[in-house]
């Protein structure tokens, strides 16, 4: 195929801004056809190379330094926005918690901007089933070993597997009625908050199937099961299955302790606000991203979830465009005796968008190819 590499980028840049292939060949001003851009996403990209080529951008994003004053990499914040769907498709669904037919964009990003996980799931799962996998299947430079959420992110179970798999689940608790507090023996009474202790820790049943518990988390170490697929088993309220009993058992003492310390602590407070906060900007910019419109035009699920990689891919390939054109700002900043400071790098987001042409004709020129990028250090006060 001849002139494959901007092939290959106009078809990224069509399918993640959700324009398809007839709107993308239509404004371009090359001798590209509909057929060619169909012909290139069925044949020639991969859910898989999208990821590898995500991780690629998240790996020279974090090797500079402006994200380092955003975070340092090792919180990611998980929530999921809705995506419109044809009807009559295997995954889409109507739901009354977002007023429309569709499914459910379930992203993790990380307390630098970027986006590093993404999956297609329908609108009546538990978002939490989903929220340790993408920490599972990280390959990029970025370690993350804390997760952010919503009320929707958390449950007992969740809460153990996560600290069984040295991942810490620190939620944004917005519903108190049906939360329990448990004591760790029936005889202990604590000043000021015996009265917000409701039931007591089933220590016994946790020994007994301990080695259930670690045959679990091996498997999932050793890449045998997500822990989607363990935890869409454990979803279910039954009590006559005890791994599900076994793994709530011990939730139940870990998001104890995390509720004594969610209301003790107001800068933990303050610091997943802020984490969940960036995850629903992104959204935002998720939406400004497809602005060939909302709704994914396609049934097919695989194809579905590849749509999902696109934006991503689109998304972080304009952070950190963002981030080194900033980067080269604040180095003529510092060459002209101006104080930056840290709180003022701190306020900056790479969700920038005004200086982005979105609509007309669209034209590469591979002639003409960038300098190698150079990392430059940054003078602050």
């Amino acid at each position: 195929m001849k002139n494959a590499l901007s092939k290959y980028l106009y078809t990224v840049f069509g399918y993640g801004c959700n324009l398809g292939a007839a709107q993308t060949a239509r404004h371009i001003k090359e001798d590209i056809s509909l057929r060619t851009i169909k012909r290139i996403n069925d044949q020639h990209i991969t859910t898989d190379k999208l990821h590898a080529a995500s991780v690629d951008l998240i790996n020279r994003y974090a090797s500079f330094e402006l994200p380092s004053f955003w975070g340092d990499g090792k919180s990611v914040a998980a929530d999921g926005t809705h995506i419109p769907l044809i009807k009559n498709n295997l995954l889409g669904e109507r739901h009354i918690r977002y007023g429309g037919y569709g499914g459910i964009s379930y992203h993790h990003i990380s307390d630098t901007y970027i986006a590093m996980f993404c999956k297609f799931i329908g609108c009546g799962i538990w978002e939490a089933v989903y929220i340790l996998d993408g920490l599972m299947q990280n390959d990029s430079r970025l370690r993350p070993d804390t997760v952010h959420a919503d009320t929707q992110g958390q449950n007992e179970p969740v809460f153990g597997l996560s600290h069984l798999l040295r991942i810490k689940l620190m939620p944004r608790m917005r519903n108190w009625d049906d939360v329990k507090f448990y004591k760790v023996d029936k005889n202990d009474h604590y000043p000021h908050i015996d009265r917000i202790f409701s039931d007591v820790i089933d220590w016994d049943l946790i020994q007994a199937h301990w080695k259930d518990l670690m045959q679990v988390v091996i498997s999932i170490k050793k890449g045998k099961v997500l822990p989607s697929t363990l935890l869409q088993k454990l979803g279910t309220h039954n009590k006559k299955n005890k791994l599900y009993r076994v793994f709530r058992e011990l939730g139940r003492v870990i998001r104890t302790e995390f509720l004594l310390e969610y209301l003790n602590s107001k800068d933990l407070r303050q610091r997943i606000t802020a984490a969940t906060n960036k995850v629903e900007s992104f959204h935002s910019f998720h939406d400004w991203i497809t602005f060939g419109g909302a709704t994914i035009t396609t049934g097919d699920p695989v194809e579905q979830e590849k749509r999902n990689k696109y934006i991503d891919l689109v998304a972080n390939t304009i952070i950190f465009h963002n981030v080194v054109d900033m980067t080269d700002i604040i180095s003529k900043i510092n060459k002209k005796d101006i104080e930056v400071t840290p709180e003022l790098l701190t306020c900056l987001s790479p969700y920038l968008t005004g200086h982005i042409k979105r609509f007309g004709y669209y034209f590469l020129d591979m002639a003409n190819r960038t300098k190698p990028l150079r990392m430059k250090k940054l003078k602050v006060a």
